[in-house]
This record gives structure tokens, C-alpha cells and sequence, in this order.
């Protein structure tokens, strides 16, 4: 399936290995419990290479709270969902995740008024059962 002209929002499901601290740019350190956890992102332009970025483990620049989590050892991201929207989507979808969700105050939402763009939930079907319910569809890392 070829993405690279979308535009939209994304949820990410991470999963955390085990307990660790970590320094997240400006936000200072967090401590983030082993589980997994939803992050939701806006890709204005080229969804498919901000996913596509997401995924790699590889030395990169940190340039959103998200890159500081996805750079520790025993983090990754399992799996992934999109849908074609405009950016205040992203907004409505992070408070639609806050019923299901511990969130992570401050992460991911220095450019909005939201309390969190990053939420600890129970397990990935509750994940899948949200974001279908939200209209995402998943993404799928294209093989080259």
C-alpha cells in the first residue's frame, strides 16, 4: 500500500520492556512503568516516513518526545495505526485515549493545551478496539 502522498494522524502502540527513567528533552525525567503504552502523532506530510521513522532503531536526532522513549533499550514500537485527518484530529483523538488510559503528563503535547499525548493502557486488543472504533486502519511497514 502506497502512503507517501497522506497526510493525517497516527496512534503508536509502544511497548516498554522493563521500568526505566528517562530524560525526555525539556520535559525532564520521566519514569515509565513496563506496559505499553499509546502515543498519538500528526503527520502533516508524508505519514508514511514519520511511521516509517517510528520504527527504526537507529541512532537519530531527537527531535519530538517520542524519539527520547523509542531511543531506550527494551522500547519499541509493536504496532502502529493511521488515519487520513487534519491535525486537530490529533487533539480529539489523545483525549478520546485519556478515558481508556493513564496518561503521561506533559508528553507529546508541548504545541497543544492537552494534558498528554501518551497513555498507559492494559494491553493491545484494548488498543485495537479503540482505534478501530476511531476510525484508524493499520499501518503496515512497506518492504523494499
Amino acid at each position: 500500500m502506497l502512503m507517501k502522498a497522506l497526510r493525517g494522524i497516527y496512534i503508536l502502540a509502544v511497548l516498554v520492556g522493563r521500568e526505566r527513567t528517562v530524560k525526555v528533552g525539556s520535559l525532564g525525567t520521566i519514569q515509565f512503568k513496563n506496559g505499553l503504552y499509546a502515543y498519538v502523532g500528526s503527520a502533516q506530510n508524508n505519514l508514511e516516513k514519520r511511521l516509517e521513522r517510528h520504527f527504526k532503531k537507529m541512532a537519530k536526532r531527537r527531535f519530538w518526545h517520542i524519539d527520547y522513549l523509542l531511543a531506550e533499550d527494551d522500547v519499541s514500537v509493536v504496532k502502529a495505526f493511521f488515519k487520513e485527518a487534519g491535525k486537530p484530529e490529533e487533539c480529539v483523538t489523545a483525549q478520546s485515549l485519556a478515558k481508556f488510559g493513564f496518561p503521561v503528563k506533559g508528553f507529546g503535547c508541548s504545541d497543544c493545551k492537552c494534558e498528554s499525548h501518551l497513555f498507559m493502557l492494559e494491553n493491545q486488543s484494548q488498543l485495537e478496539n479503540i482505534c478501530f472504533k476511531l476510525g484508524f486502519k493499520p499501518f503496515t511497514l512497506s518492504r523494499q
